[in-house]
């Protein structure tokens, strides 16, 4: 008989290792969004390594409303992101190289595996709250102030 032992340790002991690298050692900014009407400011959290990206905004449970995470890429490319073990709604702007906003996903499903795609070459993706776009009219088309852009924040 052979007996396959999967994982050791109790789903607490996850929760808190998750939970231990939760706002860990991401590197902080802020960034401008231009808009037709104005310019909106958020704080964020930049997500640069793989290490980063995987965990991005997985395991919180609060964003504030003007805060966010910027994972940035190496190489324009179509990029794709999921919902494993996000638990908050969020929005998913996806940036070109110069800056405009090339896609908007609006209000994503918490824990979906569902494939997020930016549908062309990105080199950046900025995560919101969820209904963060439409409450303050933030449109494809879009510039967002950044140095990853080559722009002042």
């Amino acid at each position: 008989m052979l007996i396959l032992v999967i994982g050791v340790g109790s789903l607490s002991d996850f929760s808190a290792q998750a939970q231990s690298t939760v706002a860990g050692d991401f590197a902080k900014s802020t960034l401008t969004i231009q808009t037709t009407a104005k310019e909106h400011k958020f704080s964020i959290e930049i997500a640069k390594t793989d290490r980063q990206q995987r965990e991005g905004l997985m395991f919180r449970r609060h964003l504030a409303a003007d805060a966010g995470m910027l994972f940035i890429y190496s190489a324009p490319q179509i990029l794709t992101m999921w919902m494993k073990n996000t638990y908050l709604p969020l929005d998913m702007l996806f940036i070109a190289a110069n800056g405009e906003i090339v896609e908007i996903v609006e209000r994503t499903v918490p824990g979906s595996l569902q494939t997020i795609s930016s549908g062309q070459a990105a080199i950046a993706v900025l995560e919101l709250n969820g209904g963060t776009t439409s409450r303050l009219g933030i449109k494809k088309g879009d510039r967002v102030k950044h140095p990853t852009f080559g722009s002042k924040k």
